[in-house]
């Protein structure tokens, strides 16, 4: 069931302009590197552990778009969750902008129903988003850079040139699930872990280095459901 989105209150990086956003799709990307040979390594070894390939490459999930937040808590519904630092593509009132966000993910239920997995924890978003346009294009997407780090480790690091160009995601979103038109968030896919292993830690900071500097960023803590 999807629920009521709660307005994400953002803001423009150059201009301090706020946006207040109701997107009427969340879609989260997988499996979205463009080198294939490492993605059929990638899809092999979650495999080995369990965790069922997708049904298409790159893998598109229609998800809640009430699961966003900006807050820096955030409840998850057991110990086994992990985040994943991610550029974020929001399409709002005809403009695009881009964000930092992390596809929190419990990685218990990944190995039974990736989507599921994916339902059942929020998505972290920084409230501070780069303006681009009426364009989906980044003025140099290949040189931006992505880490992470959980509980102060350094978790995932790395260009954006190994993940495909957002333009080319919304092209592939459309033809597997249809033209999406109006507000939308789309997660572009994420970076190799640093360690080769999830870790389910607390505290997590991810960040989006731009060109010339500028850096999206958001910190969050994660928080044990109660039942």
């Amino acid at each position: 069931m999807t629920s009521a989105a709660v307005p994400l209150n953002l803001h423009v990086i150059d201009t301090g302009e706020p946006l207040s956003v109701s997107p009427e799709r969340l879609i989260v990307a997988g499996y979205t590197a463009r080198d294939q040979a490492a993605v059929a390594r990638h899809i092999a070894e979650l495999a080995a552990i369990g965790v069922p390939p997708p049904a298409t490459v790159p893998a598109f999930y229609d998800l809640d778009p009430g699961l966003l937040t900006t807050e820096t808590v955030v409840e998850v519904g057991g110990p086994s969750t992990s985040g994943e630092v991610e550029p974020v593509l929001i399409r709002h009132g005809g403009r695009y902008f881009l964000a930092v966000g992390s596809d929190h993910t419990d990685r218990q239920r990944e190995r039974e129903d990736i989507a599921a997995s994916k339902a059942a924890c929020a998505k972290p978003l920084g409230e501070w988003v780069a303006a681009l346009g009426s364009e989906p294009t980044a003025e140099d997407w290949d040189g931006l850079i992505a880490y992470s780090t959980v509980d102060g480790v350094p978790y995932q690091r790395g260009s954006l040139s190994t993940l495909r160009h957002p333009r080319d995601l919304l092209e592939r979103m459309n033809a597997a699930l249809g033209d999406a038109d109006g507000d939308l968030v789309l997660f572009c896919g994420t970076l190799p872990l640093l360690g080769g292993e999830f870790l389910h830690g607390r505290g997590w900071r991810i960040h989006l280095e731009l060109p010339g500097g500028t850096v999206l960023t958001h910190a969050y803590e994660t928080k044990r459901r109660n039942v």
